[in-house]
């Protein structure tokens, strides 16, 4: 056995392997499109993987008029009108969550932020404990706060008693996303468009997510 089959063992093979039961939450933030995308990606990976999935979005918090001065933005808040806004009742059916949201200064979104802040009922009652989470992001410069702000979305995992199943280095695919071992991230240039390529590292993330609460919920079975 080389060193990269030791090392990513039979991921593949085993993301082939269709489960039951296991329901995803995917809920993101995005001003530009790109989180959106991301989240697209991550649904079409847990599908095919056998999960029932939910995108959703956080609410927006920014006035109208900020938005009606962006064209990019409004663009976007168009086009993502028909998607649902997340309920603490959707973190309450989902088996496991996928976050996917931009950086702001190295950290999370207010929008994302406030949301997380109105868990607390859930997160008390012990409704969060074992869903199993992952996160990903997007900033305009490789070292722009990517891994940061998966990392303070993690913060708050913790406290919640949840799982966190970051993609590590199960999967070539993140090498060739540019490598981030927290989560998928990825570098959106001056156009709006990604400059990684990393849709299969979105998928291989999204499955292994649903692979691992697939594990979690058969053990407490």
């Amino acid at each position: 056995m080389g060193f990269l089959s030791k090392l990513f063992g039979n991921s593949s093979e085993k993301e082939n392997e269709k489960m039951t039961n296991v329901k995803l939450a995917v809920i993101y933030y995005s001003m530009g499109g790109t989180n959106y995308q991301l989240a697209r990606w991550a649904e079409e990976g847990a599908k095919e993987a056998g999960a029932e999935v939910k995108v959703l979005k956080v609410p927006e918090l920014a006035p109208q008029s900020a938005i009606e001065g962006n064209p990019v933005w409004k663009a976007t808040v168009e086009k993502t009108k028909d998607v649902p806004e997340v309920k603490l009742d959707d973190l309450e059916w989902a088996d496991a969550i996928i976050f996917s949201v931009p950086t702001r200064f190295g950290n999370m979104p207010s929008q994302m932020k406030q949301f997380l802040d109105t868990t607390g009922g859930l997160w008390f009652n012990g409704k969060l404990v074992n869903k199993v989470v992952s996160a990903m992001s997007s900033a305009q410069n490789a070292h722009g706060g990517q891994e940061a702000t998966i990392l303070s979305l993690y913060t708050t995992m913790y406290h919640w008693g949840a799982i966190v199943a970051a993609p590590g280095y199960t999967d070539p695919v993140t090498f060739g996303a540019g490598g981030n071992p927290y989560g998928t991230s990825v570098t959106v240039g001056q156009d709006g468009k990604m400059i990684e390529d990393v849709q299969a590292a979105v998928k291989h993330q999204a499955k292994r997510t649903v692979t691992v609460a697939e594990w979690v919920k058969k053990a407490n079975q």
